[in-house]
């Protein structure tokens, strides 16, 4: 079964559905666990700042790539 293997491309329209999909999954678990969330706000800062700027870093190098071929 090769599943994983199979290769799909998304248009920024459909990414977006996926992505409001998972940040109101992220909000109602967010604003369910609040009172055990709220003593690791500082750790999940750093993560969320280091993945989105590593993500921005993906996200630049691909584009840069994909307009010079």
């Amino acid at each position: 079964m090769n599943f994983f293997k199979i290769k799909t491309s998304w248009s920024n329209a459909e990414f977006s559905i996926i992505k409001l999909c998972m940040a109101s999954a992220y909000i109602l678990i967010g604003s369910y666990f609040h009172d055990f969330f709220k003593d690791y706000y500082t750790p999940l800062l750093i993560v969320f700042g280091v993945t989105v700027i590593w993500f921005v870093y993906l996200w630049l190098t691909k584009m840069k790539k994909d307009k010079q071929e």
